[in-house]
């Protein structure tokens, strides 16, 4: 991995980028008039391209790069404001004031759902394994404008762990979250939009494991839930109740504790 700035760069940028390659420990690699593919030629390497209004992560090889955006949490936010249904919400079952830790942060679409819920007093934390993906998105959560001052605010309240999801469970005390969520890959592919396909070229593809799960239960005081794909056995081999939402590509399951 290296990093180096958008090809109209200035000394802002060259700024951020070079800020950019220390806190991750890489090298920062001046533009000078150079294409990506030439630089990571260059370097047979990923990279990270600091621009002007985001950051940009380039997998080697590939012309379309992964970049955050709150993908469906902005439709989802308004529906809940003119108080609507969403299924995410009723199967966290949160309110204002509570606590929501995400085990499989990815895009974070959910935990910026779960901010809005709990609210300036709640809490959530969201674990991300990749170490490139989390500092991408933990700027984009700080950065990203939605026009929406309380998904805003929701964004910049999330707070993002760059670790592994069991060793973060096992770290904490019983009954420390009111609830603990997973969202693993999918075991079918239902990955449509381009952020979300750039998204899966860097995710890491742990599967969940019983452990994992058990962990969760013991540090949750109200549920541990799951969403997955609707043909995915693993709601039926870790024990969870399954909402199932016809014609729906992903239900949600959950693991009751109270």
């Amino acid at each position: 991995m290296f990093v180096t700035t958008a090809g109209r760069t200035n000394e802002y940028m060259i700024e951020k980028a070079t800020e950019t390659a220390a806190i991750l420990g890489v090298e920062y690699l001046p533009r000078n008039k150079r294409s990506i593919q030439s630089l990571q030629k260059e370097r047979d390497s990923d990279c990270i391209v600091v621009g002007k209004e985001r950051h940009e992560l380039f997998a080697k090889g590939e012309r379309d790069p992964f970049f955050f955006h709150p993908n469906s949490a902005m439709f989802r936010i308004k529906r809940l404001m003119k108080q609507e249904h969403d299924p995410f919400a009723d199967a966290i079952r949160l309110s204002e004031g509570m606590s929501f830790l995400d085990c499989t942060l990815g895009l974070a679409s959910d935990s910026i759902v779960a901010s809005y819920i709990v609210g300036e007093t709640g809490k959530v934390v969201g674990v991300e394994g990749q170490p490139f993906l989390a500092f991408l998105i933990k700027t984009g959560l700080c950065k990203w404008d939605s026009g929406l001052s309380i998904m805003n605010a929701a964004m910049k309240r999330i707070h993002v762990v760059n670790e592994n999801a069991l060793h973060v469970l096992q770290s904490l005390p019983n009954d420390s979250f009111d609830c603990v969520y997973f969202d693993p890959m999918f075991e079918e592919s239902v990955l449509e939009s381009d952020g979300i396909k750039a998204l899966g070229r860097f995710a890491l593809y742990d599967d969940l494991h019983k452990k994992t799960v058990n962990e969760a239960f013991r540090v949750t005081r109200q549920r541990v839930v799951m969403k997955d794909h609707y043909r995915s056995n693993r709601f039926e081999r870790f024990g969870f109740q399954v909402l199932r939402r016809k014609s729906a590509k992903f239900h949600f399951g959950w693991i009751e504790k109270m």
